[in-house]
């Protein structure tokens, strides 16, 4: 379960370095090699696959899937501190619901 989590973080960094680079994209292939933030946010996404490639390898894909969706938790974070994003309560109660589906999903497979 632990290294799914941490899969979950590191995707959702993963989003924050892919949003901070389409700022400065350019459609060159000069361009796009030296954003150093599209190549970080690519990178960590695969970082994250191969965390949780390790995670469910002896795990209940049903159990441990769910917790993937953290992730969203985590985007609001990030998003909110590096892009001053408001948090908002349609926000708060959207990843309340998401929250309350990966416990009903880990109660049934009890």
């Amino acid at each position: 379960m632990f290294l799914v989590f941490i899969a979950s973080i590191i995707g959702s960094f993963a989003s924050v370095l892919l949003k901070a680079s389409s700022s400065r994209m350019q459609l060159s292939i000069v361009g796009l090699i030296t954003n150093w933030r599209l190549i970080a946010g690519a990178c960590a996404y695969l970082l994250s696959s191969v965390f949780f490639v390790w995670g469910v390898r002896n795990g209940q894909l049903s159990i441990l899937y769910p917790l993937v969706s953290l992730g969203y938790l985590w985007t609001m974070v990030w998003s909110r501190l590096f892009f001053g994003e408001p948090i908002t309560r349609t926000k708060l109660a959207g990843v309340g619901l998401i929250l309350f589906g990966i416990v009903l999903l880990g109660l049934a497979n009890q």
